[in-house]
């Protein structure tokens, strides 16, 4: 599977064409939309959200319900394109109409994507970056992992996803018992979190950082169980699952970190500390005592729960305004505010499960077909049966 997105954040709208979705899978735009609008919540957001509601409309590649296995068009509109028609729009304008209405932007925000963009591809107006740059397109992406998650669920593979750890404020008390139990409580906070005393902290901490005119960030986990044995490869670097994971993740904006399982606490542990012994009974067939190497061995897949960590920078846009350098004037100024969340890891978390998600399900049809969903569930079937008596 594969996938390609298109849009600027003040664009008329998002946009992704998926390409290998297996035929007859069952998918509606409501499968879809409610990940949009889990993406859009969370506590710390900002005053976009107030403006979109954003919904999908399946283009192509669905006929009465299911998917006939051609390419499928989501697009998502931006309800805030009405007051930027003339800025954003792609028809050429006169030299004193783009006085008027270009809004160019010459003063580049630190931890932004603005600079670099601008030098690699001549931009004199850093606008032409940051609409492209924007979180904004984690949208369609999200849509794309809404279509990967239905094709998990017909196999009883389940993906949650939650917070850690905002601004410090860490989560203590995380147990849960399934995957379907740790996303329905996850849902109850407004900050994704599973410990109810971490969360009124760290709505603590989003509120402190708003009214100081700072941002703060986090960490996110997503977590996937029922995952057949033998996904990705160890026979290249390029097929190893969880280094795809590892991309995927990273891929997401203001991430800077992915860790799997115990992540970097295994350079502090011995190996017997760190490794999972296997065990083996006639119903499960072959798991382990422990997940710390969070379901994978030799970029593959252990058949124990998927569990991925990302790190998440504070949003660069603060309305405590870093020192940058006017490309025009080469004089310095403090940087240009655009509308911004105070926290948005609680949407992080969303876009974490997509990416991940996606990768899981692609790593699925890899392994056992594309063609169409009867085939694959027989053969994810008969691959279960091997692997449990082997």
């Amino acid at each position: 599977m594969r996938y390609l997105t298109a849009g600027e954040s003040h664009g008329p709208q998002l946009t992704t064409i998926i390409e290998g979705i297996p035929a007859q899978l069952e998918l509606v735009a409501e499968d879809i939309n409610f990940d949009l609008a889990r993406r859009q919540g969370g506590y710390g957001r900002g005053r976009r959200m107030q403006i979109e509601k954003d919904q999908v409309q399946i283009l192509s590649g669905v006929r009465h319900g299911k998917t006939t296995g051609a390419p499928i068009a989501l697009v998502v509109e931006n309800k805030d394109w009405t007051h930027w028609t003339k800025v954003m729009g792609a028809e050429p304008i006169g030299e004193e109409e783009e006085k008027e209405v270009k809004r160019k932007l010459t003063r580049p925000r630190p931890g932004h994507a603005d600079l670099n963009g601008a030098i690699k591809y001549g931009h004199r107006d850093m606008r032409n970056v940051l609409e492209r740059s924007s979180a904004r397109e984690t949208t369609v992406r999200v849509a794309a992992g809404a279509v990967a998650k239905k094709i998990l669920a017909d196999f009883d593979i389940k993906v949650g996803g939650h917070v850690l750890e905002i601004g410090g404020v860490k989560a203590e008390n995380i147990s849960y018992e399934s995957v379907e139990d740790l996303q329905a409580r996850s849902e109850a906070s407004q900050v994704r979190c599973l410990d109810e005393e971490a969360s009124a902290k760290m709505i603590e901490a989003i509120d402190a950082a708003k009214k100081d005119g700072d941002s703060i960030g986090g960490i996110v986990e997503v977590v996937i169980e029922n995952v057949p044995i033998g996904l990705g490869s160890h026979v290249h670097y390029d097929r190893k699952l969880d280094a795809k994971l590892a991309a995927a993740v990273m891929s997401i904006n203001a991430f800077k970190g992915v860790e799997i399982g115990i992540g970097f606490e295994a350079a502090r542990l011995p190996g017997s500390q760190v490794h999972d012994e296997i065990i083996w009974d006639e119903e499960k067939g072959y798991t382990r005592k422990t997940n710390r190497l969070g379901g994978f061995e030799g970029g593959m897949t252990t058949g124990m729960p998927i569990v991925v960590r990302g790190v998440m920078k504070p949003i660069p846009t603060l309305y405590k305004p870093l020192q940058s350098v006017d490309i025009e004037t080469k004089e310095p100024f403090e940087a240009s505010i655009e509308r911004s969340d105070s926290c948005a890891v609680p949407a992080a978390a969303v876009v974490a499960e997509a990416v991940v998600a996606w990768e899981v399900a692609n790593a699925l049809l890899e392994t056992f077909g594309h063609d169409q969903m009867q085939t694959i569930k027989a053969n994810v079937k008969q691959h279960q049966e091997q692997a449990r008596t082997f």
